[in-house]
């Protein structure tokens, strides 16, 4: 948290608590951020978590820091290096066919080595930096606070382009990642539907990433997700319940670093594992429930 001549404190008058927040400016451009990057990584996260990619998705958010620390060594803005490298990375990994059994296995050892040499050049680029590079923790743990107008602006920019090419695709999208098969027979590119949804998240990882740091992408990325589809089957209501709660993630994980003294980036995958543990226990009793409802089978003596 940044520093501030007067240290705020936390009232309970929601009100006032609220008020506070808000008054300085750049707490306003982190929730306008952050609110951004937890629609888009939610949105696109949900689809991550159907189409079980979460391995692929973590491994570009790790790509985007030696993207962003090369970048910075060659003397060029971050962001350059954190969409250049995600957006190069899925391409790679689309060009590894997913399959199950013997083929899943090859895709997952594809992406784990792209992961492993991502994580040694970003740490080469970092130490070939002959400069101070300050910010080494907010590449790999991000930062909320000090994000500036313009950012903002870019950050709605592409996640405004990101959302919209998921709303083309996203009904054949929807068929192709429940039965890719059957989808094929009915004449969907899933092939190229799937290459499309990979550049799409790896902007999306390249995006969140600027916020929330390289290792802490699946705070927004996957756990509204996996949340979501643990409460609920149906498409349409998981889709929006993701986006709400990426929402409840950033916006209390702002709150609760603005008024205490630790890290946006703990406070946040705080709240998110809270979330998700929250929504599996309900799940599990859900399930319980039910099966207890369930009569028990007659038996027919003979």
């Amino acid at each position: 948290m940044l520093a501030t001549d007067a240290t705020p404190q936390l009232t309970w008058d929601l009100a006032r608590d609220v008020h506070q927040l808000f008054e300085f400016h750049f707490m306003v451009n982190a929730f306008r951020a952050g609110t951004v990057v937890a629609v888009v990584a939610a949105a696109i996260g949900w689809f991550v978590v159907l189409r079980q990619q979460t391995f692929a998705g973590h491994t570009l958010s790790v790509v985007g820091f030696p993207g962003a620390a090369g970048a910075i060594w060659l003397g060029v803005s971050a962001t350059y290096g954190y969409f250049a490298f995600c957006i190069a990375a899925a391409l790679v990994i689309a060009l590894v066919p997913r399959g199950r059994g013997r083929a899943f296995s090859e895709e997952s050892a594809v992406i784990g080595t792209i992961q492993a040499f991502a994580l040694a050049c970003g740490f080469l680029f970092a130490s070939l930096y002959s400069g101070f590079l300050n910010g080494i923790d907010s590449l790999l743990f991000g930062s909320f606070l000090g994000i500036t107008d313009g950012q903002v602006l870019t950050l709605l920019v592409v996640g405004a382009g990101a959302l919209a090419v998921l709303i083309v695709i996203g009904r054949p999208l929807l068929f192709a990642s429940v039965d890719a098969d059957v989808a094929s027979a009915r004449g969907i590119p899933v092939r190229v539907l799937s290459v499309v949804f990979l550049v799409v998240l790896g902007v999306a990882v390249a995006e969140a990433s600027q916020i929330t740091g390289s290792l802490l992408v699946f705070a927004l990325l996957v756990v509204p997700a996996a949340a979501a589809q643990r409460i609920t089957s149906r498409p349409v209501v998981g889709f929006v319940g993701a986006i709400g709660l990426g929402l409840v993630i950033t916006w209390l994980g702002l709150g609760l670093s603005y008024y205490a003294d630790y890290p946006v980036g703990f406070w946040t995958t705080t709240v998110a594992f809270a979330i998700f543990l929250g929504a599996e226990i309900a799940s599990r009793a859900t399930r319980a429930a039910l099966a207890a409802r369930r009569p028990s089978p007659t038996v027919v003596g003979p």
